[in-house]
């Protein structure tokens, strides 16, 4: 099982908890919603909790929580600007379709 970061999204990371002078690392989990069923939930962590998966990439660890760790098995998280726009981007080997507005997926 693992959770992977690119450089850009580590070094995205790494700033934003430098610049919030707390914090050990960035949770990924997945929530239902949405019109295909699942959403990606990001937060910062400043405590793991107990039963977290830790994968660490570029010196930044990345926590699951068991739930959600099928759904985003093998997931790399990157972080990405294009044009005006910028933020995280998943590239999830178990998404099976998005929604039209890409806001949720669907395993």
């Amino acid at each position: 099982m693992s959770i992977t970061l690119t450089q850009q999204a580590a070094n995205h990371v790494s700033r934003y908890l430098t610049k919030r002078g707390k914090g050990v690392g960035l949770r990924l989990g997945v929530r239902t919603t949405g019109c295909s069923g699942m959403a990606y939930k990001l937060e910062y962590v400043d405590e793991p909790a107990a039963g977290d998966q830790v994968f660490e990439n570029f010196g930044v660890k990345v926590f699951v929580d068991a739930k959600s760790l099928p759904y985003i098995d093998g997931t790399e998280l990157d972080y990405a600007r294009e044009g005006l726009n910028e933020g995280f981007k998943f590239s999830n080997p178990n998404e099976k379709a998005t929604c039209g507005c890409g806001e949720s997926f669907t395993v």
